[in-house]
């Protein structure tokens, strides 16, 4: 296949302090070759829980709205407001009409109304290009995903991965934005 693994990554910041580490990370993954960042979309939602979108990259407003926003097309969200979104939903719209079924309502994610009001959230579309070797060899073994997440820190106390200080530790960075 021509293309790895595919996650949605929803990143919360409740007082966003961006100096550049989260950049630097993604590129030095890029660089490893573990994940390509197919799209990003900056997402800002304020206290009455209207929604202002901004793209994440060196794209201009033009090329994007022209290249299309992938992680805006995968939430229904359209780079342009709501003719991105009509055109979005055209887009998916011809591939319903082609025999195509991506997803059913009961397996929707809406991803807009997990963001909390007044936040900002950074949604990355990523590719997983480390997974690639063992989806296939799975594949190969006629095996598939069944399910996937992640699995929080608390829950790794439980079969002795982590102590409950270590988990308590993790748990609070990964939610400390919440708060």
């Amino acid at each position: 296949m021509s293309i790895g693994p595919v996650q949605l990554i929803v990143l919360g910041f409740q007082h966003p302090n961006f100096q550049g580490e989260v950049i630097t990370e993604l590129e030095r993954l890029r660089q490893s070759d573990t994940i390509r960042v197919i799209d990003a979309l900056a997402v800002y939602k304020d206290a009455d829980g209207e929604i202002e979108v901004e793209h994440l990259s060196n794209l201009s407003t033009e090329e994007a709205i022209e290249l299309g926003s992938k992680v805006g097309a995968l939430i229904g969200l359209g780079i342009e407001g709501e003719e991105g979104m009509a055109a979005g939903a055209a887009g998916g719209a011809g591939l319903m009409a082609d025999g195509v079924q991506v997803f059913s309502d009961e397996d929707a994610w809406d991803v807009l109304a997990d963001i909390p009001n007044d936040t900002a959230a950074a949604l990355l579309l990523v590719e997983h290009h480390w997974a690639v070797p063992l989806r296939d060899a799975i594949a190969r073994a006629g095996g598939s995903r069944l399910a996937d997440g992640f699995i929080s820190p608390l829950d790794l106390v439980s079969i002795g991965l982590l102590t409950a200080q270590e988990a308590t530790e993790l748990h609070d960075l990964e939610t400390s934005a919440a708060r």
